[in-house]
Order: structure tokens, then sequence, then C-alpha cells
């Protein structure tokens, strides 16, 4: 129970201090642009829990999940691919770095002309965007292997899927998982300005509408959705992660043992 409390304390305790300074700097210098935590929290309710949950919210939200599952798998099945081959790795890398470089938001004019202002061209922009942490990180999890368990498992004649599906996808699954923990918050951003452009609904257009009627609670209380998602993304990663690798955190728990 004590443990219990004192988490909580750990996980609210940091908002709960932001919003009281937030209220008293409202309270001695009110401003137009910035409401009262008050007035966002009523505007909040009023604006997002109706119709605007499923024209907007949930539109927004299932694009997210496609555009960032997709390259997921893209990234992950990319990057053992080119992590387990040498040669293909060398013909490869400097064409990845090329594109990765690349900003995502300056594809959308492209991908708009291409495919026009459909759900399909929105998903795209976030896939292009979220691929590169999960393939880069594959590889370089996949390239760092073990050169033993490597050894050990052509002794024991385990090869080809068996291989990756015993040796190599444990041992470059935290690295997997730290490329997929960077492309969430890219495809959540990238879901936004997706819907900026060319577009009639979704959360990303409901923002900047908002803003261009200067309807400045209803801007914020969009960007307090904004920053709820990703809270609940973060939260759903953690727990996933914490099961996908409790080997890791295990090992990781009796090194620190005292």
């Amino acid at each position: 129970m004590k443990k219990t409390l004192v988490s909580l304390a750990y996980l609210l305790g940091l908002p709960a201090i932001l919003v009281a300074l937030w209220w008293v700097s409202a309270l001695i210098a009110p401003s137009f642009f910035v409401p009262t935590p008050g007035e966002l929290a009523v505007t909040f309710v009023e604006t997002w829990i109706g119709p605007r949950l499923w024209v907007d919210i949930l539109p927004s939200v299932t694009r997210f999940a496609i555009g960032v599952v997709v390259a997921i798998v893209i990234g992950v099945l990319l990057g053992l691919l080119v992590g387990l081959n040498r040669d293909l790795r060398a013909f490869a890398d400097q064409v990845f770095e090329f594109f990765r470089a690349l900003p995502p938001p300056v594809l959308i004019p492209v991908l708009l002309l291409l495919f026009g202002p459909t759900d399909a061209m929105k998903i795209l922009v976030i896939i292009l965007a979220a691929v590169w942490p999960v393939l880069l990180n594959t590889i370089e999890g996949v390239r760092a292997a073990d050169p033993v368990q490597t050894d050990t498992s052509r002794s024991y004649g385990i090869h080809g899927f068996n291989r990756i599906r015993y040796q190599v996808l444990p041992s470059a699954a935290p690295q997997i998982m730290t490329g997929i923990r960077q492309c969430l918050p890219i495809g959540l951003i990238m879901m936004v300005i997706s819907e900026m452009f060319a577009t009639f609904a979704g959360l990303g257009f409901s923002i900047i509408q908002f803003q261009r009627r200067f309807a400045i609670p209803e801007m914020w209380s969009g960007i307090l959705v904004l920053g709820l998602l990703g809270f609940a993304v973060a939260l759903i990663f953690r727990v996933a992660e914490r099961r996908v690798l409790r080997w890791y955190h295990g090992l990781k728990d009796l090194e620190n043992a005292p």
C-alpha cells in the first residue's frame, strides 16, 4: 500500500505542481491567450466529450495506430534482413542515411499530389516518418548480437528461422524496443501535421481551425487531448515493454541487487 502511494505521488506530483503554478500565474497576470485550468477543463469536456470524439479523435487515433503498427512491422522485418546480411547492409547504408535525413513534413506536398487528401496519404506520412527509428535500431541490434551466442547456435545446428527466433530476436529485442519507443512520438507528431493540410477532420484540423478562429480555450483543449494521447501511448508501451523484455529487466534487477 505504501509503495503504491509513493508511486502515485511520483506520478501526479509534478503535474499537480505545474497546474498550481499555472493557476496562480493566471490569477496574477490573466491573459486572453492562456485560459485558466478551470476554464480549460470545462472547455475540454464541452468540446471533446461528444460528437468530436467520433469525428476527430477516433479517426486520428486509428490512423496513428495503423501507421505505427505498419512502420514497426516493416522496420523489424527489413532491419532483420539488412542486419543479417553484411553485403546488403553495406549496399543500403548510404541510401538509408539519405532518406532518414529528409524531414518527413516536406514529403506531405508530394504525397498530396500522388494520393490526394485521403486517409492513405496520412497513414503513409506516419509510416515514412516512424519506420526509421525501428529500422535503424533493429539493424544495430542484430549487428550487436553476441558472437559467442552465434557460434553456439551454429554448433548446435540452429539455422534459418529458428536462429532468428531463438537467438537473433531475443538478443536484438532491447534495441528494437528502443526504436519503437522513439517512433511513437514521431508517429503522433506526423498524425497531427498530416491533418493540417487539405483535410476536413481530425485533431490537427480541429486545432488549426480553432487557432484561425481565435477560439483559444478550444485550441488549448485540443493540445491537452494530444498530451493525454501521448501519455496513454507511453503508458501502454511501458506495460508492453515490461512483458516483452521481462527476462531482460529481470537480469538487470539481479545485477543491481545488493
